[in-house]
C-alpha cells in the first residue's frame, strides 16, 4: 500500500510539472507574439481574396511587414471579408492608410498591399468602441484601376459600335447614296461648264483689282483731304485768334463808351436840374408879371385892399 501511494504521489507530480511547463509556454508563446506584432482588422468588400491565406504576407511598398492572422465573414449585410493581420511593431502605420489584395498573375497567390497614409498624418492607435482592433480601410489596387479603365473603355467602345450601327442603317445609307449621286452629277455639271466657271472666277478676280486700284485711289484722295482739312483748321485757329482779339477791343471800347455815357448822363441831368430851375423860377415871375399886368390899376395905384397879403398894410 505504500508503494501505489508513491507512484499516486509521483505521478501527481510529474502531472502537475507537465501542466505548469505547457502553461508557461503557452503564455510565453502569447506575450512573444503580442510583444512583436500589432494588429489590425482589414475590411474587404470590392476585392476577390483568391489566392490569400493564412500566413499570407503583408506588405508595405513591395517589403514584407506583416503576416495575415485570420479571416472571416464580417457580421452585417454587406458580405464583406474581415482581415485580421499582425503587422511588425516598428512599423508605423498612419491614419488614411489603405489595403488592397495584391496577386500574382503566374502562381496566383495573393497578399496584401498597404498604401501609408501622409507621413504627416498622426499614426492608427486606438480601435473604435465597436471594433476589437484598429481598422485599415480598403483601397483599390492598379490591377483594379487597369480593370476598371478596360471596362469603361469596353462600354465606350460598345457605345461606339452602337451609334456607327445606328448611323449606317438603312435610311442613312439610302441618303448617303443620294448626297453622292448628287455630288457625281454636280461636279458633271461644273466639268461641262468649267469656261464660264473660269469666266466667272477671271471677273471676280478684275473685279477685285478694280476694287484694289479703287481702294488705293481712295486712300489717296483721303491723304490729300487730310492735308486740306488740316490746313483749312490751321487757318480757321487763325481767323478765330484774330476774331478773340477784336471782340476783346470791341468790349473794352464798349466799356470806355458806356463810362463815358454814363458821366455824360450825370453832368447832363446836372446840368438838366439848374436849367429846370432857372426856368421854374423865371416862369414864376413871368407869372407874377403877367398878374400885375392883367391889372393894370393895381400897377397904378397899387394893390387894393383885398390884394393885400398877409401882415401888409396900405402905405
Amino acid at each position: 500500500m505504500e508503494t501505489e501511494g508513491r507512484y499516486t504521489l509521483v505521478g501527481v507530480l510529474v502531472v502537475a510539472v507537465i501542466a505548469l511547463m505547457a502553461l508557461a509556454i503557452v503564455w510565453l508563446g502569447g506575450v512573444a507574439g503580442q510583444s512583436g506584432y500589432q494588429t489590425y482588422t482589414l475590411y474587404f468588400k470590392q476585392q476577390s481574396l483568391d489566392g490569400l491565406a493564412v500566413g499570407s504576407p503583408v506588405k508595405m511598398r513591395g517589403i514584407k511587414v506583416g503576416v495575415v492572422d485570420s479571416y472571416r465573414f464580417a457580421v452585417g449585410g454587406d458580405e464583406a471579408v474581415s482581415v485580421t493581420a499582425r503587422i511588425d511593431e516598428g512599423v508605423p502605420v498612419h491614419t488614411g492608410a489603405e489595403a488592397y489584395i495584391k496577386r500574382n498573375l503566374v502562381t496566383g497567390i495573393a497578399s496584401v498591399e498597404i498604401n501609408n497614409g501622409p507621413s504627416d498624418s498622426p499614426l492608427l492607435g486606438r480601435a473604435s468602441d465597436d471594433e476589437r482592433y484598429p481598422v485599415i480601410a480598403e483601397g483599390t489596387s492598379d490591377i483594379d484601376k487597369v480593370a476598371t479603365a478596360v471596362s469603361e473603355l469596353a462600354v465606350d467602345g460598345a457605345e461606339m459600335l452602337q451609334r456607327v450601327n445606328a448611323l449606317l442603317s438603312d435610311d442613312n445609307q439610302r441618303a448617303i447614296s443620294e448626297t453622292l449621286a448628287n455630288l457625281n452629277e454636280l461636279s458633271a455639271h461644273l466639268a461641262a461648264n468649267r469656261q464660264s466657271l473660269d469666266a466667272a472666277v477671271q471677273g471676280i478676280r478684275d473685279a477685285a483689282d478694280e476694287f484694289r486700284f479703287a481702294g488705293a485711289s481712295i486712300s489717296q484722295a483721303a491723304t490729300r483731304a487730310e492735308g486740306s482739312i488740316v490746313s483749312v483748321g490751321q487757318n480757321a485757329d487763325a481767323a478765330l485768334r484774330e476774331a478773340a482779339l477784336a471782340m476783346q477791343k470791341l468790349q473794352q471800347d464798349a466799356s470806355l463808351i458806356s463810362s463815358q455815357i454814363q458821366q455824360l448822363t450825370e453832368n447832363s441831368t446836372l446840368e438838366l436840374t439848374n436849367v429846370s430851375r432857372d426856368v421854374r423860377t423865371s416862369a414864376d415871375s413871368l407869372t407874377t408879371a403877367g398878374r400885375r399886368l392883367s391889372e393894370p390899376r393895381a400897377v397904378l395905384f397899387g394893390p387894393g385892399p383885398q390884394q393885400l397879403g398877409p401882415g401888409e398894410k396900405l402905405p
